[in-house]
């Protein structure tokens, strides 16, 4: 799994392949674990590769998505039922054959993300651009 944060425009970019969203998945759906990324992916334009994923459970709140600059990791926590939503968007990710990719920003009502959570682009492991 490949993971860029670009700090200039506040996003994460992830892609990887699908085995990779399944574990992940599982263990946002677990609520804890860590999973390693390419701490040394090349970027020509800038994005900073982080080296990990961290997953956490925090009772009674919404999904929260963060970089820890200090550590080159990305964070992830929540309560189960958010996170569950959430590992649910990166599993169909995983399934959708025709790819394509999927933001994940905060909104106003948003059914599982936090108001203080990264923006996140989930790059499908099945091509950029969508076949359908």
């Amino acid at each position: 799994m490949k993971i860029l944060f670009y700090l200039t425009f506040g996003y994460i970019d992830l892609s990887g392949t699908a085995d990779d969203y399944r574990a992940l998945a599982a263990l946002i759906s677990a609520g804890g674990g860590t999973y390693a990324a390419e701490h040394d992916a090349p970027d020509p334009f800038g994005g900073t590769a982080l080296s990990c994923v961290r997953i956490s459970t925090t009772a009674n709140s919404m999904v929260l998505i963060s970089v820890d600059h200090a550590g080159g990791t990305l964070q992830i926590s929540g309560a189960p039922a958010p996170l569950a939503i959430f590992a649910s968007n990166l599993e169909s990710m995983a399934a959708d054959e025709h790819g394509g990719h999927l933001h994940i920003e905060h909104y106003p009502d948003h059914p599982y993300l936090g108001p203080a959570s990264a923006d996140v682009i989930v790059n499908s492991p099945h091509g950029g651009m969508p076949t359908r």
